[in-house]
C-alpha cells in the first residue's frame, strides 16, 4: 500500500526539523506491522515570517525582539534543543548569524518535486536544508548556498543557481503558500496524511504512526 503526506513546513522551523525526523521514525514503525508499504512525501511551503527580507536579517535580533530578550531565546533554544536531542537531532544556533528568507529553499524543492527528482534525492535535499540552516549556520536565502546544496544532493549546480536567481515559479510557491494557509494550518510542521486526516505539531512518532496506520485501515 503506498501512503500520501503531504508535510507542511519551514525550514527556519526548529519544530519542522524535529518533526521530520519523527515522521521518519513513524515510517519505520508503520513498516514493522507493513513491511510491503511504501511513502509518497510531498513537502508543502509555510513562511513562518512571509516578512522576512528577501536578503535576511540578523538572526539573534529578531529572535529577541520577538521573543522578550536573550534570556528567553536562550531558555527557548534550551527547550528546543533537549527535544531534538531525544530524536536524534542537533541543532549549534550559535552558528546561525542570518535569518533567511526561505522563499528560494521552497522554491529549490518544489522544483525537485516537478522535475520528478526521485523520493531519496528530494529527501536529502530537504534534510540538508535543515542542516544547513540549524547545524552549520549557512545562509539558506543566499543562490549560490542554496545552489551548492543542490549539487550536493545530484542536481546541477549552474542551472539551479539560474534558476533561483531568477523569479521563476516564486508566484507560484507564493500562491501555493496561500492554499495552504486556507487549510486551517496555523502552525508547522503539518502532516497531511492520505489526503484526509491531518496533525498538527511535532507529534510523537508513535502517534504518527498511529494516525498512519488509522488511515490505513479505514476505507478509502
Amino acid at each position: 500500500m503506498n501512503v500520501a503526506i503531504d508535510i507542511v513546513s519551514d525550514f527556519v522551523c526548529p519544530w519542522c526539523y524535529i518533526g521530520k525526523a519523527r515522521l521518519a521514525a513513524a515510517t519505520q514503525l508503520v513498516l514493522e506491522q507493513h513491511p510491503q508499504t511504501s511513502f509518497q512525501f510531498n513537502w508543502l511551503p509555510y513562511f513562518l515570517n512571509p516578512d522576512t527580507p528577501l536578503a535576511g536579517e540578523p538572526y539573534r535580533v529578531f529572535l529577541e525582539a520577538k521573543f522578550g530578550g536573550a534570556k528567553a531565546v536562550d531558555r527557548l533554544h534550551a527547550k528546543v534543543a533537549d527535544a531534538g536531542r531525544d530524536d536524534g537531532v542537533q541543532f549549534d544556533f550559535e552558528r546561525i548569524a542570518k535569518r533567511p528568507n526561505t522563499l528560494r529553499a521552497h522554491r529549490l524543492v518544489y522544483r525537485a518535486q516537478s522535475l520528478g527528482h526521485r523520493p531519496a534525492e528530494i529527501e536529502a535535499l530537504v534534510a540538508r536544508l535543515f542542516s544547513a540552516h540549524f547545524q552549520r549556520g549557512e545562509d539558506i536565502g543566499d543562490v549560490a548556498t542554496l545552489a551548492a546544496i543542490a549539487a550536493e544532493c545530484g542536481d546541477v549546480k549552474d542551472v539551479v543557481a539560474a534558476y533561483l536567481a531568477s523569479d521563476e515559479d516564486a508566484k507560484k510557491l507564493k500562491s501555493l503558500a496561500g492554499k495552504v494557509g486556507k487549510l486551517a494550518v496555523d502552525g508547522v510542521p503539518f502532516f497531511i496524511i492520505q489526503r484526509r486526516l491531518t496533525i498538527s505539531g511535532a507529534q510523537t512518532s508513535v502517534l504518527l504512526a498511529a494516525a498512519i496506520l488509522q488511515t490505513m485501515q479505514a476505507p478509502a
